[in-house]
């Protein structure tokens, strides 16, 4: 039979459990500094505000698994005492605590941390409002509004099924008939209501970091260079592999521009590290090394202007960048390079061995000298060649089990051998990364970035 929850003007929050202790003679004063350190009677630690938060079950010290150890909170107005919950049970036997709000002002502060569920009277009139029948579902509007992350069990009318399932609809976890309560349904609707709060909250927040990982792999995709070759009759390839898990955009950055007087310009870097503020940085280098080229710029006028563009973007002075640029002339047969503490380029040539350009000027990475110089050598390509540029994730990579790692002899070994059987553009770029990758054991935890270009008769 349904155990009347008693109200106490002095302690709007009753909890059952307290309620049986000093009916079973407990002692009042160890009843009284429970009900002091009870987060019910006022705001909770860490909250001070009353903020509700995502209600928690508690865990078993011992196992480490929860305890079924359930918080209701009953929002109706009785004026004559609440008869409508009866004495629950959670499935272990243990008492589910009971809480009484007359109102909504005093629900809000009622609810606390740890409150799972909420039972409503829809009844209820809604804030602002005469009565329930301005709009049915106000008062449940206003709580779900109040209680994002708790469960909600609506209380109408019986036989009112209608009213019950468009509070499901709104947003509440199930509804019961106000005069079908009993214990067992009740404590079986709570958990139930708990558990449906719990998965529903999971769904969304996987679909929430699925469109943010959507959004975030559009974003990346958005800031991989498109190479503006209009014009010219070199072809095009390029090959990156982000070291960070599950990224698009690493640290390594490429691009490749045609200015109005036929020359193109080519450009692969590194900034030192691999997290998202590196990315955001080689983006930020790229864009300028583009703006400044079809600027007019080359050389060691450009890469002491993108010095200072770096300077001015890095969060901290230890950041550094390495880079190589490449400007090859309208006949496509020369080609002046810059090395700013890169690796030199690799160039491959019909009846001739691939071999790196020459790199004995290798001026410093940008960033570490104020006030640097860059010198531009000259380099003779021929009528046909490929020109391979490649950042030092593809050279850094372990060779089998041992520390041996490929290097820059190894790498101009393999591109030989796969020049050999007759593979170029995409094909050479994929062979070569996934040669590298195989060689290491697995997948490389820098980033590589591959540019190349080939001039056929």
């Amino acid at each position: 039979m349904p155990v009347p929850v008693p109200r106490q003007r002095a302690i709007p929050a009753v909890e059952s459990g307290q309620a049986q202790a000093a009916s079973s003679g407990a002692d009042p004063s160890k009843a009284e500094a429970q009900r002091q350190g009870d987060p019910a009677q006022g705001t909770t630690a860490g909250n001070p505000h009353g903020t509700p938060a995502t209600p928690a079950m508690p865990a078993n010290a011992t196992t480490g698994t929860a305890v079924t150890n359930l918080t209701l909170l009953v929002i109706e107005d009785d004026p004559g005492g609440s008869r409508l919950v009866p004495e629950l049970l959670d499935s272990t036997g243990r008492p589910i605590r009971v809480r009484t709000a007359r109102n909504l002002t005093e629900a809000e502060r009622l609810l606390t941390d740890d409150v799972h569920c909420i039972l409503l009277d829809l009844a209820l009139p809604a804030p602002g409002r005469q009565s329930a029948d301005d709009d049915e579902l106000a008062v449940l509007r206003h709580v779900l509004e109040l209680a994002p992350r708790h469960a909600v069990l609506a209380l109408t009318a019986s036989g009112d099924a209608e009213r019950g399932a468009e509070a499901v609809r709104v947003g509440a976890q199930d509804y019961l008939f106000r005069d079908e309560l009993d214990s067992r349904l009740l404590s079986r609707a709570i958990r139930y209501a708990v558990e449906r709060k719990r998965s529903d909250t999971a769904e969304r927040r996987l679909a929430e970091g699925r469109m943010r990982a959507q959004e975030n792999r559009r974003l990346e995709r958005g800031l991989l260079p498109t190479p503006l070759l209009e014009g010219s009759s070199l072809r095009f390839a390029a090959r990156y592999r982000p070291g960070r898990s599950r990224a698009l955009l690493g640290g390594d950055f490429y691009d490749t521009v045609r200015t109005p007087d036929g020359t193109v310009h080519a450009m692969i870097g590194d900034v030192c590290g691999h997290g998202p503020d590196e990315a955001a940085l080689g983006v930020e280098l790229r864009i300028a090394w583009r703006a400044l080229t079809l600027a007019g710029l080359c050389g060691d006028q450009l890469l002491g202007t993108l010095q200072q563009v770096l300077e001015h973007e890095r969060a901290d002075e230890e950041i550094f960048a390495t880079l190589c640029t490449v400007d090859i002339s309208p006949d496509g047969r020369r080609a002046g390079l810059c090395l700013a503490g890169h690796p030199a380029p690799l160039v491959a040539r019909p009846g001739r061995p691939a071999q790196l350009l020459p790199y004995d000027n290798n001026g410093p990475a940008l960033g570490l000298l104020p006030g640097a110089r860059w010198p531009r050598m000259q380099v003779e390509l021929g009528r046909e060649w490929s020109l391979m540029l490649y950042t030092d994730g593809l050279i850094e990579g372990h060779v089998g089990e041992g520390r041996e790692r490929l290097g820059q002899d190894g790498m101009v070994e393999l591109v030989r051998r796969q020049l050999s059987e007759g593979l170029r553009g995409e094909e050479l770029l994929r062979a070569t990364v996934n040669e590298v990758r195989t060689l290491n054991g697995g997948e490389l935890t820098d980033d590589v970035a591959v540019l190349l270009l080939d001039r056929t008769a």
